[in-house]
């Protein structure tokens, strides 16, 4: 009589930044959630060691998958010191690092049964997994209106609208990404495109990460249908088995629901979080704060942090910052290094958000109902700002701008003269990101399908 086969085994590889580590960890624990009563599955985060170091200090990882008991953390080297801090500069050191020693990586967490959730950036390991035999998806922690935007880098370039040739065609229109058509600029490209050649080696790295996508057995992205169905049916034109499953951190919320378990918020931060803004939030009127986080990589300084700053003082507004700059003070207001940012949005008395647009603030943002004012860094944060105010209507887009004018004013449209308009929009918008995720909707059943699908895949495989 034959033994029975061991339950499938899922591999998390994260790219070694905040905000991928965090959405990935919200995948990993929302699918164990979620698991069938006759599904097991064993699961391996792959966290480089700074990082983990970082996410045991600052968050409460370990005691919350210890009640997962087929839960494992696997530690590796990003190929820098540990004490180094890791910057924007050092991203692509990392990647190339991760690049030389993932296959060994895969090598030695891969068993009989094993399927790789990847990070959507690190397309080698498509590669990686088809030497050992092993089945590959991708996960995105960028939106489907970004993702859309990098795959069309090769059209864009032969239809001649790349490269950019100098700041004066910054607000010529882009054509012919479809389903975009006009709708898009330039300047809504991500920054690493404002380039003369278009065989620039930063250029063809954003084109190789995507243009691979097709190869994996599937493409998770943190979204949902209503949110951007037109371009996810592009999309689905070039790659096969694509499970929306967002917003993640409203996905979470509402599974623990579903099993009777209390609500909560997910601390995955490899920052430590000062909640001391929330209390001061508690004696705030509703609707009467801006809340002003650039994210765990952009650092604003000199003269682009002042302008800023006074902007924002001029407003007249109060305001929750996560600023890390020893020059700022003020006398109205809170000052933090690193927030709970899902919490402070969720507060009542955030009216408004002054963000980088990464896509977790902007999920994040959606799903607490709160209109953004977007100054977007690098990245897929240009094309997200643009979506944000040109598509869905849920914030105002001030890119490439660091005068005080101009944030004082966009501060108050955001705040008092278009106040209403956008907080309709952002309110239709929690609504669809709620019907969403609860059980039977769109991104519900297709978290089921993609564990049932996994299961599939790593049949025959043991």
């Amino acid at each position: 009589m034959s033994s029975p086969l061991p339950p499938p085994h899922v591999v998390f590889f994260p790219f070694p930044a905040q905000g991928h580590v965090n959405s990935m960890l919200k995948l990993a624990e929302l699918m164990i959630l979620s698991l069938p009563s006759d599904l097991e599955i064993w699961a391996t985060f792959v966290n480089t060691e700074h990082n983990h170091h970082r996410l045991l200090q600052c968050s409460d990882v370990a005691s919350r998958f210890a009640s997962h008991p087929t839960f494992r953390f696997k530690t590796i080297s990003d190929g820098l010191p540990l004490e180094l801090p890791r910057t924007e500069e050092q991203l692509l050191k990392m990647f190339e690092y991760l690049k030389l020693t993932a296959r060994d990586v895969v090598r030695e967490v891969t068993v009989p049964g094993t399927c790789i959730i990847a990070d959507g950036f690190l397309n080698f390991l498509i590669n990686a997994g088809e030497e050992t035999g092993t089945p590959v998806v991708m996960f995105h922690a960028i939106g489907a209106c970004a993702f859309w935007t990098y795959f069309c880098i090769p059209r864009l370039i032969e239809a001649g609208e790349l490269p950019i040739r100098g700041n004066e065609e910054l607000n010529r229109t882009i054509t012919t990404i479809p389903g975009m058509e006009g709708r898009l600029r330039c300047r809504d490209l991500p920054p690493l495109w404002r380039v003369a050649n278009p065989f620039d080696s930063l250029l063809d790295f954003g084109t190789t990460q995507i243009r691979d996508a097709p190869k994996a057995r599937g493409l998770i992205i943190n979204t949902f249908d209503a949110l951007e169905g037109p371009i996810l049916g592009h999309i689905q034109a070039h790659c096969h088995n694509i499970y929306t499953v967002g917003p993640l951190n409203a996905h979470l919320r509402s599974r623990l629901l579903a099993t009777k378990a209390a609500s909560r918020y997910f601390l995955n931060s490899l920052l430590e979080e000062d909640r001391s803004c929330l209390e001061w939030l508690d004696k705030q009127p509703p609707r009467s704060v801006v809340y002003v986080s650039f994210g765990s990589i952009a650092v604003l300084k000199g003269e682009e942090l002042m302008e800023c700053w006074h902007g924002l003082l001029n407003s007249k507004n109060e305001i929750v910052a996560e600023l890390k700059a020893s020059t700022i003070t003020m006398d109205r207001g809170c000052i933090v290094d690193w927030a709970p940012q899902e919490e402070v949005l969720a507060h009542p008395a955030i009216g408004g958000f002054l963000t980088h647009s990464g896509w977790n603030s902007t999920m994040e943002s959606i799903t607490a109902g709160v209109p953004m004012l977007c100054w977007p860094y690098f990245a897929d944060q240009h094309p997200n700002s643009r979506f944000v105010s040109e598509f869905l209507g849920v914030g105002l887009d001030m890119k490439d701008m660091c005068d005080r004018t101009i944030v004082e004013r966009m501060i108050n449209d955001l705040m008092v003269d278009k106040r209403d308009e956008l907080q309709s929009s952002a309110a239709e918008k929690v609504r669809l990101a709620r019907e969403a995720v609860i059980e039977g909707g769109s991104s519900w059943v297709n978290l089921d399908s993609l564990i049932e699908d996994i299961r599939k895949m790593t049949v025959g495989k043991q």
